[in-house]
């Protein structure tokens, strides 16, 4: 087998049906022009943007398109290049250094996974090991052949597959976070002993702000753009329908919204001559392969039953122990709370504070935010969407946070192991704490929140404004180092 039949095997896999024969009896229209706030489902005509500029949603802010005035190619490659630089440095390098009574220690930052495993406790190891060391990994590995595929003069067929797998992968990266468990671990560790910080802390702070830069300075739209999209629409019984485009301008009818669908992960928007049902399958996107639909499928059912299984597990994770601490034969259990109370005595008011935030009132936060959205969207209400929209925002934006006890423990578990002397392990305690974590992201990933604005109406066949010209839609570029993290998880 040769390489142009190993690449034919691969484009089929990816885009299967190629040659199955059209139906030209439906037409499926593929608008430009036009689109859809992933956030309240309004759709919108959107002018072509200027360098250094950006548009928001008229109603609810949400950012839907952004031009960077740098490079749109070269400047995140650059960054990303220095991000696989510093993730290999890193796995290479030290993570801290510990000396009790002239017995020392020295971890990277492998070690506190593996010693999660050894200890039993196998799924926070391998959940720390998906946060700090495969994800970052996978997603610096993707857009470097993303960013590489796009300087081709014809965009690969893989590049559009790799691009919706990074955005889904990118918020499993958890450096920023893990950086933070660093810190608050050195400062339980600096009470015990002599603590000394490895290069790998330096690596990882500088691999966080060099991820974040790629993202801010990565472009998505004009790889989509570059994109060759197909003539036909595969449905999902892989029957193809043919596929035109339209152009429609601010000055245009705009099409009955309950005709078009919007891809959530290129924005690609696509009209149908016959009205959708909202959560049925309507075919792969024919620009990234991405399953169409207007709505998420049951996202109220699901949002609630991860939000009770969260709300199961947050009561155990704060009253079992998350770690227990050993010096000279004596040891006690230390819970989440005590944890903080335990900063606070040793004057470090602030990062006491962060970790209460982080790990007791966030989950909190995200629980009761995304109930009082789901009880809202139940009973139609139509009181404060925008503000409830960024409410979504901002529980999208802070529930990896709280992983940072997590972080810590598995820091603590690898650097203290000097037997009876001063030990510490982890209990089940970080086991239910992590749960909580994950369940509360997957619950935002859940819910819809366009079925806050379904639910009260204001989602119909009517005509919107135009998000690039008749509403504040424009900010200069210098908004955009904000918000160094994608907008869509």
């Amino acid at each position: 087998m040769n390489m142009s039949q190993l690449f034919g095997l691969v484009r089929e896999a990816l885009n299967p049906g190629q040659n199955v024969p059209v139906d030209e009896k439906r037409h499926v229209r593929l608008v430009q022009g036009i689109v859809e706030c992933p956030c309240c489902g309004h759709y919108q005509h959107l002018s072509e943007l200027k360098p250094g500029t950006q548009a928001r949603c008229c109603r609810c802010g949400q950012l839907l398109d952004r031009r960077n005035r740098t490079s749109p190619i070269a400047t995140p490659l650059a960054f990303c290049i220095s991000s696989a630089s510093l993730y290999l440095a890193m796995l290479l390098s030290t993570l801290m250094m510990l000396d009790l009574y002239g017995r020392e220690r020295t971890v990277d930052i492998l070690t506190g996974p593996i010693e999660l495993l050894h200890e039993g406790w196998g799924e926070i190891g391998v959940l720390v090991a998906i946060a700090t060391i495969i994800v970052p990994g996978l997603v610096i590995s993707m857009m470097m052949l993303v960013l590489v595929g796009a300087l081709q003069p014809k965009l690969p067929f893989w590049v559009p597959h790799l691009l919706k797998w990074y955005e889904r992968l990118r918020p499993w990266s958890m450096v920023e976070v893990y950086i933070l468990g660093v810190f608050v671990a050195y400062t339980k560790l600096s009470d015990m002993a002599y603590v000394q910080v490895g290069a790998a802390v330096f690596l990882v702070a500088s691999l966080m702000v060099t991820m974040s830069a790629t993202d801010a300075t990565l472009d998505t739209e004009l790889i989509w753009r570059r994109r060759q999209t197909d003539t036909s629409l595969r449905r999902m019984d892989n029957k193809r329908v043919r596929l035109s485009c339209k152009e429609i301008g601010p000055n245009d009818q705009m099409p009955p919204a309950s005709h078009m669908v919007s891809c959530l992960s290129c924005s690609a928007v696509l009209l149908f001559d016959e009205k959708l049902d909202q959560t049925a399958p309507l075919g792969f996107c024919p620009r990234c392969g991405h399953v169409l639909r207007q709505r998420k499928p049951d996202s109220i059912a699901r949002t609630v039953a991860l939000l009770v299984s969260a709300v199961v597990f947050y009561l155990p994770a704060n009253i079992y122990p998350v770690m227990t601490v050993i010096r000279l034969g004596a040891g006690t259990g230390h819970t989440i709370v005590e944890g903080a109370i335990e900063l606070w005595e040793s004057n470090m008011i602030p990062l006491s504070l962060l970790v209460l935030f982080a790990s007791v009132l966030v989950p909190v936060l995200k629980i009761i935010g995304l109930m009082f959205m789901v009880i809202s969207t139940k009973y139609h209400s139509a009181r404060n969407l925008a503000a409830r929209s960024r409410l979504y925002r901002l529980v999208d934006v802070i529930g990896r946070w709280s992983m940072i006890d997590v972080f810590m423990v598995s820091i603590l578990v690898a650097m203290v192991r000097f037997s009876s002397m001063a030990s510490i392990s982890a209990n089940g305690g970080v086991v239910c704490f992590a749960a909580v974590v994950v369940l509360t992201i997957f619950a935002v990933h859940a819910f819809d929140p366009r079925l806050m604005w379904d639910a009260a109406g204001k989602n119909g066949d009517t005509a919107p404004a135009d998000a690039g010209q008749n509403c504040p839609a424009k900010i200069e570029a210098a908004a955009y180092w904000d918000n160094m993290e994608p907008d869509r998880a």
